[in-house]
């Protein structure tokens, strides 16, 4: 616990106020940034600014040339770190009574400049780790001459208060009956899809990737025809090459890329679902070239009711009924079934599309029924659906028909 002062004593509203220790350091850690408060000429200044906490100390980093690193030089500075996570906004039948919910740290004391090298190296790495965990051994450390221009301040965590509001509207009894819609409306910081930096190269990291269940993660599936490795912005060029044909494009829900660019854009928007958890996507290597032939993904993942569907499938059409798609149908449903758990496998096509419909009857999935004016297709018309699917129960028969397709063929005796 931290003691009160009369700089952390609350003077209203204390029910909100804490100041336990674990409460703290929870919210400290949790933000990336805070709020540095100080005096310069006796003029008050605010700066935002990286920090990390390590133990009992918090550490803040700035420049050696920035007003509160000078002024913290000798005896220290004087300051007020203030941190707030905003967790949802109040929406009351009143405006009065509007408000937000929020846990924030206010801590005061004196920051001193961190000079020995030691510590300052310490900081600054517990700072990269903050970002990452094992971010500081998959980076170059700072030179000396960086280490120079930058500066880190140390201030003791002694003098600390938590104020924080949780729960859902307070109106006035006499409002109850209002009409005006009341609730809460969370809110929470949440990673975006990783963008590489031109002539990246290397993976994204794992302490950058969303952790998920098995469901939603791209494994790479091999066969004899087809691997299927998780699709990546890197394919873009070889994507294009391969699928730039219109008879490729004729019934699928976007519209035919233009060039390796936009087809770029077509990887990004499958990789902004996928970081959603809304889609796993594939891309299709021939086996026997290794080159880029198509792709195809998981959607509506759903492993409460372990159901999944294929599709958003496009591939060359020089591999047009050359195994690649009959062999890349089996690894997704082996997938699906046999290392997912699923019970129900789930196809979708254009009604008009009905070569795709026969492919996937083929594949020994039932026809279920039309959902109608189901999607748009890129023209604006409405597309009416044609649903299949496959159930566990019938996924034995299916498998031993798929493999004996994909069975090279005897010649005929003589």
């Amino acid at each position: 616990m931290y003691p009160p002062t009369h700089r952390t004593t609350a003077t209203r509203t204390r029910e909100r106020m804490s100041y336990d220790a674990d409460a703290a350091h929870a919210v400290l850690d949790e933000a990336y940034h805070c709020a540095l408060g100080f005096t310069v000429d006796g003029e008050p200044r605010v700066l935002p600014t990286l920090h990390v906490r390590v133990g009992d100390t918090l550490y803040l980093h700035g420049s050696t040339g920035g007003r509160p690193l000078l002024a913290a030089r000798g005896d220290g500075l004087p300051v007020c770190v203030a941190v707030t996570l905003l967790d949802g906004l109040i929406y009351a039948r009143s405006q009065f009574h509007h408000s937000a919910n929020y846990r924030s740290v206010v801590a005061h004391g004196t920051a001193h400049l961190v000079t020995d090298e030691r510590e300052k190296a310490a900081a600054m790495t517990a700072l990269v780790e903050k970002v990452g965990a094992g971010r500081s051994a998959d980076t170059r450390p700072p030179s000396r001459k960086e280490l120079a221009e930058t500066a880190v301040l140390a201030l003791p965590l002694r003098e600390v208060s938590v104020r924080a509001r949780t729960g859902g509207v307070r109106d006035d009894e006499a409002d109850l009956h209002l009409p005006h819609w009341a609730g809460v409306l969370p809110l929470r910081l949440t990673a975006g899809l990783p963008e590489p930096d031109a002539g990246v190269t290397a993976p994204v990291p794992a302490y950058l990737r969303v952790a998920r269940s098995p469901w939603h993660e791209p494994a790479v599936l091999r066969g004899g025809h087809v691997l299927l490795e998780p699709l990546d912005p890197a394919h873009a060029d070889e994507l294009y090459a391969a699928t730039d044909d219109p008879e490729v494009w004729r019934h699928l829900g976007g519209v035919r890329p233009a060039d390796a660019t936009e087809m770029g854009q077509v990887i990004a928007a499958h990789l902004a679902a996928r970081h959603r958890g809304e889609r796993v996507p594939w891309v299709q290597r021939c086996a026997a070239t290794g080159a880029v032939v198509g792709s195809t993904s998981f959607y509506e993942i759903d492993p409460e009711r372990r159901s999944v569907a294929i599709g958003y499938t496009f591939l060359g059409r020089p591999w047009w009924r050359s195994g690649i798609n009959t062999e890349a149908k089996l690894l997704l449903l082996t997938r699906a079934f046999e290392e997912l758990g699923a019970v129900r496998v789930v196809w979708h096509t254009d009604i008009r599309n009905e070569r795709s419909q026969r492919a996937i009857e083929r594949l020994g999935a039932t026809r279920e029924g039309v959902l109608r004016m189901h999607k748009q297709r890129a023209d604006g018309s409405w597309r009416d659906t044609v649903q299949y699917s496959m159930t566990v129960d019938e996924w034995p028969n299916a498998q031993v028909r798929l493999r004996e397709r994909l069975r090279p063929a005897v010649p005929a005796a003589r």
